[in-house]
């Protein structure tokens, strides 16, 4: 009998049990629900806070990390910029000292191949490596025998400047104030023999005439100046284009026939190659071939080229050419 009821009361225990174990579950799941919509609901209604430190969202360790990849890119910029800039400064100066520097035409003795505020490029290689020519137009520094040929003119010095203009002279990026270079045209090589009648007649060098084309419109080759010179060894005859405006080598000679209005090779800066300044002036200097090419040697050959004595190379320094 006892044996027949016991299944039931098993059955019906494992079904209440079973009950229990679902109701807690819901219950359970409910609970859970109700905690995460409570914080959804807290977390909306919470304002954001303000003026937050990097540090609440990052380690301390990352963010002086940030910074210090922040200023070691800014210090490694500044450092290539000041290696740049010195490179381009070391290269100026070399160039300038040992092949070409800029020169500023500021008078019109020059007209019309260089006119007032030309800036030209000069060749230092000339004389040197390359040979000195009848033609060429090359700026020289002041005899200053038997007087210096700038004495009178206003060579007033400019004031604008101070250290850092000073530096930017000294290297060669900016043209020097200093007024004591000229540039003129070589007319006369040495042992050439150089006259003119002082009237309209031409120039005669070695006994032959020469037209000039370069001489400004309206002047005359010797503008009222006769000479009869022989041009010294290791020294050149100069004069300016403008022949009417120009105190060259017929102005300083006096009755010396040669030596002392020549210019000594040795004061020679360099060729004056072309203008670059200003845009509308941009051209080459060329040699006019033409006017001496029948001119001969002293000895009545065709002269030979001339190359000064060696010397140690110019100041390095940028300067204005005075065009007297």
């Amino acid at each position: 009998m006892s044996q027949n009821t016991g299944a039931p009361e098993d059955a019906t225990a494992w079904r209440a049990r079973q009950e229990a174990v679902r109701r807690d579950s819901e219950e359970q799941r409910e609970q859970q629900e109700r905690q995460a919509a409570e914080a959804a609901e807290r977390a909306r209604q919470t304002p954001p806070p303000s003026n937050r430190d990097d540090r609440n969202d990052l380690g301390g360790d990352e963010v002086d990390e940030r910074r210090r990849g922040f200023f070691g890119s800014v210090l490694a910029g500044i450092r290539e910029i000041i290696i740049v800039i010195v490179l381009a400064m070391a290269l100026s100066f070399v160039v300038k000292t040992w092949l070409f520097q800029a020169f500023y035409i500021p008078s019109g003795s020059m007209e019309n191949t260089l006119v007032r505020d030309d800036r030209v490029i000069v060749s230092k290689l000339t004389p040197g490596p390359f040979d000195l020519r009848r033609g060429d137009v090359v700026v020289f520094e002041d005899p200053g025998t038997p007087t210096p040929w700038l004495a009178g003119l206003n060579n007033t010095p400019s004031t604008v400047g101070g250290p850092f203009h000073d530096a930017l002279v000294f290297v060669g990026l900016l043209p020097e104030d200093s007024e004591n270079h000229l540039i003129k045209r070589v007319i006369g090589l040495p042992g050439d023999h150089v006259q003119a009648d002082g009237t309209t007649g031409k120039i005669k060098v070695n006994g032959v005439e020469i037209t000039e084309p370069y001489i400004k419109p309206g002047d005359a080759p010797s503008e009222g100046k006769p000479f009869n010179i022989v041009v010294p060894q290791g020294k050149v005859w100069v004069m300016g284009d403008h022949r009417s405006d120009s105190a060259d080598s017929r102005y300083h000679d006096g009755d010396s026939g040669g030596v002392d209005g020549s210019v000594p090779i040795d004061k020679i800066v360099g060729r004056a190659l072309f203008i670059v300044w200003p845009i509308e002036h941009v051209t080459w200097l060329g040699v006019p071939e033409r006017t001496f090419a029948q001119v001969p040697s002293p000895s009545g050959t065709e002269a030979p080229a001339i190359k000064p004595k060696a010397t140690n190379p110019p100041p390095a320094k940028t300067t204005t050419a005075k065009a007297g």
